[in-house]
This record gives structure tokens, C-alpha cells and sequence, in this order.
């Protein structure tokens, strides 16, 4: 099927492209899906922005199929983030006749965006859409990191697909695509030590929120290692998003959102970002979809600041330093960018199938910190997270 048969074109009582806030505001030049102007072609494009409305597998946010719409009347009237911003939006995701039908269209409609190198900003619609974002890259064969930013786990069981257990389903595939999952701005009080110690089991990152919020530089390599970046409503504190049925007084603030927005859209390897689980009846003025819209708006201008500077590509453009740490009998090798001053370290891999299969993972984005760490003889946190990952 031609892409543009999954997709709805934008209803102009949705968005009014006539109202003037900025001179040059981002609806001017993003090409959009409407009925007159019909599918914008995609050539030249580096980011589409789709909307899912789909909301059959809520648990906790039902009504949240209507968000799209609602973020993108205030993201379209959000000042121009970058000159020449080469975007369009494809409307939304028509709905199949089931929940699996529409993950089906989903998975459709991202892989060949995927493989043109397209970066795909998703607008949901719930949780359980990122289980269809993770299909679509198992179809062109990527082992992937996910960074979840979310108060939960998405790991409670149940055989039913649904907003609250899209890791279990995704873990349980096979062959399995998921290298590593990032639990961002978790809430010990909504997951409990039981599933704390098994998500530890399953060797995957954690971030408690207070962890995030203390130094929120430091969350930068997890979401610059990150393919996809999927932000729940829930990690968000309710005087923030009140467009959450489930709110808490304890969450992200909107900025610190908005930060790892800006990381994630300056990630060299994040291709998708999704937000998810707004409900748009229980927003107050517009609070919600226009904070979610500013997030949008940092990952964009994040985006266009994206320096390419992932060592190995242009070797003139950073400095490697192999750090010996006699007392444990190894080497760190660092890479330094000299565009950027980020940092990377290579994590070994003794097995050839594994080195093959995570040879895009062995070379891990770090912080000075981790270079510190090993001039000190000590080896960093990350560098032994990443190399039990790797080699076990």
C-alpha cells in the first residue's frame, strides 16, 4: 500500500494556519496532509510528525486517542525552531477495525520512514504503541535501545497487550530486537522493590526521578544511546500535565521535559520520539498539549543541532585515549568529539555472533566523568553495565 493510504489528512478546524502569534512561526513551513493540498512528498524531508489515534489499549487513559490533535493546535502556532526546517506532517494514523489492525498500519507506515533515515515524531494515542514502533525496526533487523520516561515500569503482566505490559510483550519476542531499556524518572512508590530487583535481573538501566532530577546533564548519554524515546504523561508532576487521570504531585517538571527533549533530538541515533497517554478532557486551558507541543519544539531545535560527531565516522574530528587501569588488568579506550567535547567508550565484546549482532552497542556514549572515573584506576558504572549486557 502507498504510505499515504494510512493516513488522514489534518482537519483545518484542528489547526488554523492562518493565526499569526510569531512572523515566522512553525506551521508556515511544514508541509502538512490536508485534503486540498493532499500527502506532502517526502523528499528532502529529515523529520515527519504523525499522529495515532488510538486508545483500545489503555489501562488508565482512556480518551487519550483524541491528544493528537490537541498538541498539534499549539505546535503549529510555536515559533519557527531553525531557518530552513525541512518537516511534514503526515496527518493521522487511520485506526483499523481492531487494536491490532491499527499496530499493524503503524508498523507499515514507520519502517519504510525508518529506513529512509526519517526521523518520526509520534504523537499518541497510548502507551502500548511503542510495542508497533519496536516491530517496526525488528523489521528492517535493528537491535534497538528504548529510553522510556515514565513514573512505571510498562512490565505488569498480563497476556492481553495493553499500555501497562508492552515490555513484557516486547521481551518476549523472538528473535529478540531490544538490547537495552532505559527506565527514565521511575517512582519507587509505583513499582516497588519486587519489580526494581527484576528489572535488574533483566540488566536493564534505571533512573530513579530523583537520580534524574539532581543532575539532569548526566541523563544525556542514556538518551543519546537511545533509537526510541517514549514520554508517558505520568512521568510529569500534575500542576504540570493535568491531562493525566492518573496524576501525581511528584513527576518531571515541563523544562526538565523539555531538556531531555532537547538531548533526545540531538542524538545522533534517536529516530523516534513518541508522547503518550494525554487525555485531553481532563486538560485546563490548554496546560498539557501546550507543554507537550514545547517539548516537541526542543526536540526539533535539538535536532538541527545534531553535529554528527559519533566517533569513527570523521576520525580528524575527535581524540581517543586508552586509559590502563592496572588493578583490574584492562584498558578503557575514550573518544572525545572535538565538535562537541561529548564522550564515548569502547565496551568489548569477546564473542564474534555477539560482536556481529551489537557491534553498533560496543561503543558507548558516556560522560567526563566516566573518563575521571578511570584515570582514577576505577571502572566506571556504565562501562560494567554495558559490558555484562554485552557479554552474558
Amino acid at each position: 500500500m502507498e504510505l499515504s493510504s494510512y493516513f488522514a489528512p489534518i482537519d483545518p478546524s484542528v489547526v488554523d494556519f492562518h493565526r499569526r502569534e510569531f512572523s515566522s512561526q512553525l506551521g508556515d513551513d511544514l508541509a502538512a496532509h490536508t485534503a486540498q493540498g493532499g500527502f506532502p512528498s517526502l523528499d528532502g524531508v529529515d523529520l515527519v510528525l504523525l499522529g495515532v489515534p488510538e486508545d483500545r489499549g489503555a489501562v488508565d487513559t482512556p480518551g487519550c486517542a483524541a491528544a493528537p490533535d490537541h498538541i498539534r493546535r499549539y505546535l503549529y502556532r510555536l515559533a519557527k525552531p531553525h531557518a530552513e526546517l525541512r518537516m511534514a506532517d503526515l496527518g493521522n494514523l487511520i485506526p483499523g477495525a481492531t487494536q491490532r489492525d491499527t499496530y499493524f498500519a503503524l508498523i507499515e507506515a514507520l519502517h519504510p520512514l525508518l529506513d529512509r533515515g526519517i526521523t518520526v515524531l509520534i504523537l499518541g494515542g497510548s502507551d502500548d504503541l511503542v510495542f508497533p514502533v519496536y516491530k517496526a525496526y525488528e523489521v528492517l533487523g535493528r537491535v534497538i535501545n528504548i529510553c522510556s520516561v515514565d513514573s512505571r515500569f510498562n512490565l505488569e503482566g498480563g497476556d492481553t497487550l495493553n499500555a501497562s505490559n508492552y515490555l513484557q510483550h516486547i521481551i518476549l519476542q523472538q528473535p529478540n530486537y531490544l538490547f537495552d531499556y532505559v527506565a527514565m524518572a521511575y517512582q519507587s512508590y509505583f513499582v516497588g522493590p519486587e519489580m526494581v530487583k527484576l528489572m535488574e535481573e533483566l540488566k536493564f538501566s534505571l533512573r530513579r526521578l530523583g537520580e534524574v532530577q539532581a543532575a539532569m546533564s548526566d541523563n544525556e548519554p542514556l538518551i543519546r544511546y537511545s533509537d526510541v524515546v517514549a514520554v508517558d504523561i505520568g512521568a510529569l508532576r500534575q500542576s504540570d500535565a493535568p491531562a493525566n487521570p492518573n496524576p501525581s504531585p511528584h513527576g518531571l517538571y515541563g523544562e526538565q521535559l523539555c531538556q531531555l527533549a532537547r538531548f533526545a533530538g540531538m542524538s545522533d541515533k534517536t529516530s523516534t520520539f513518541g508522547l503518550f497517554g494525554m487525555v485531553p478532557s481532563l486538560d485546563r486551558d490548554g496546560q498539557t498539549a501546550h507543554m507537550l507541543a514545547h517539548a516537541l519544539w526542543y526536540f526539533i531545535e535539538g535536532f538541527y543541532y545534531r553535529l554528527g560527531d559519533f566517533p569513527h565516522r570523521d576520525p580528524q574530528h575527535y581524540k581517543r585515549f586508552t586509559v590502563e587501569l592496572p588493578d583490574h588488568g584492562l584498558s578503557i579506550v575514550f573518544h572525545k568529539s572535538l565538535k562537541s567535547d561529548r564522550w564515548w567508550m569502547e565496551v568489548p565484546c569477546d564473542d564474534a555472533d555477539r560482536r556481529q549482532r551489537y557491534g553498533r552497542h560496543t561503543l558507548v556514549p558516556c560522560a567526563y566523568a566516566d573518563y575521571q572515573h578511570a584515570m582514577q584506576n576505577e571502572i566506571p558504572e556504565l562501562w560494567w553495565h554495558y559490558y555484562n549486557r554485552i557479554n552474558s
